[in-house]
């Protein structure tokens, strides 16, 4: 008997590590925080946050949209506070009416236009390269940051996955660089990618040459491709932050005198993305580069792309 009660036991353990295994660990920490404000939102008002119920969830999301949040934040703070509730073994029910109609009259009222960050586009891309290599400061300090901003773009990568990559990773070929990308945001299950970086015909601004360079010049041959310095150009052990990727954009985006508030991390993969729609390449081979599984992103890069490409006023004479 005890030995079956043993059993049940590690069954349990096994299946509360598959439940918490369900969800990436950025995913849980980011359900995490929403749910604390929700939770912050409730003891400043005498409402119960666990288990809560959809009159004031509905209160919530008004609360919410009174102090500026934008609507897709708006949409996730629901998310993760009917995830919370699922994962601790209650039912909310997020499609309720009075959620639901809710949201909705927010919608009207205060439009839900997505104002995304700025694409790092062709021309500031190779600005920036220009001012890395402009810097009075060691080799090694630049041939890292225009790695990252080289590889970022050219592989439309999200910033997580660049600062992700490791040495063993890559693999030089004959046309450029095959990039093995283990998990991605779309990729919960790991099952990996493969990236093909070829050659440019201008080598200053050729991920591939720069990648060389850098391992040849940080002398890595495994683990984290991408490290901190320490002690001004030392090379450390410890990979780099996704935030460092930001930080970098805009600290070269600032040196070449342009206004870098509306700049992130993201930029690098949305200006790969507006930059292939802009030169005519097809939907679904942005879509194979960037990794996205929905074409509702993408075809907002390629209506961005055209904005002035296929205005109507082109073929109005004045």
């Amino acid at each position: 008997m005890n030995e079956i009660i043993t059993d049940i036991k590690a069954l349990q353990e096994e299946t509360l590590l598959n439940l918490q295994s369900s969800k990436a660990n950025n995913t849980i920490r980011a359900y995490k925080s929403d749910f604390n404000d929700f939770s912050l939102f409730c003891s400043q008002n005498g409402f119960k946050s666990f288990p809560s119920e959809p009159k004031i969830i509905s209160l919530y999301l008004t609360h919410l949209s009174t102090k500026e949040v934008k609507m897709s934040t708006l949409k996730r703070r629901l998310v993760s506070i009917g995830v919370i509730h699922k994962l601790k073994g209650h039912y909310l029910d997020t499609k309720h009416p009075s959620i639901i109609e809710n949201i909705m009259g927010i919608k009207r009222r205060k439009g839900s236009i997505q104002r995304g960050k700025k694409p790092l586009l062709i021309n500031n891309l190779k600005l920036i390269i220009n001012v890395i290599d402009q810097q009075k400061k060691e080799e090694i300090m630049k041939l890292r940051d225009r790695s990252i901003i080289l590889i970022g773009f050219s592989g439309g990568f999200r910033r997580n996955e660049i600062v992700s990559l490791d040495y063993e990773d890559l693999d030089f070929v004959q046309e450029g660089l095959r990039i093995n990308l283990k998990r991605s945001k779309t990729d919960q299950f790991g099952e990996g990618s493969v990236k093909g970086l070829p050659y440019f015909d201008n080598s200053h601004y050729c991920p591939v040459v720069s990648i060389r360079k850098w391992i040849e010049i940080s002398k890595i041959s495994s683990g984290a491709l991408f490290r901190r310095f320490v002690k001004g150009s030392k090379l450390s052990a410890n990979r780099l932050t996704d935030q460092t990727v930001a930080l970098i954009i805009k600290k070269y985006l600032k040196l070449a005198g342009i206004e870098n508030k509306n700049y992130s991390g993201h930029s690098l993969r949305s200006g790969f993305a507006t930059s292939a729609a802009e030169s005519g390449v097809e939907e679904r081979n942005i879509m194979a580069m960037t990794g996205h599984k929905s074409t509702e992103m993408v075809r907002r890069y390629i209506k961005e792309a055209n904005l002035f490409k296929n205005n109507a006023l082109n073929k109005i004479k004045f």
